[in-house]
């Protein structure tokens, strides 16, 4: 990820869920949250619900993939939090960047596939 970093600490992560705004697919979960920094900051959290830990890190590293490839296309300046849920539990890694590129479109973080830039940066207001 070279133009993000990770989001580790849980007071971070506690920011996000407070003050950040979500959308959810059948998937996953994303909260996101403008921050001052020229960099994005993707923080995963993947609860024992969904499996047991070879599960979990799959989905993981799924996730971080798929946004590692796809990180050119997010506008930068935010805080990012993906949440899998419990029926994400055996999905390939297509439909994770499918559905986190529909997460990413619904929060207007994302250039648009025309090639036209998305409607929100992070001094927008939302």
């Amino acid at each position: 990820m070279k133009y993000s970093e990770s989001l580790k600490k849980t007071a971070d992560f506690k920011l996000v869920y407070r003050s950040g705004i979500s959308f959810a697919n059948r998937y996953l979960v994303m909260y996101v949250r403008a921050n001052a920094m020229e960099r994005n900051r993707l923080g995963i959290s993947v609860s024992k619900k969904v499996g047991n830990s070879v599960v979990r890190h799959r989905l993981t590293r799924l996730i971080r993939e798929s946004y590692r490839l796809q990180e050119d296309v997010f506008h930068s300046g935010w805080d990012i939090v993906v949440i899998a849920r419990g029926a994400a539990r055996g999905i390939t890694y297509h439909q994770v960047e499918s559905a986190l590129l529909h997460l990413g479109g619904l929060h207007k973080i994302i250039v648009c596939r025309s090639g036209g830039e998305g409607l929100r940066t992070p001094q927008g207001s939302r």
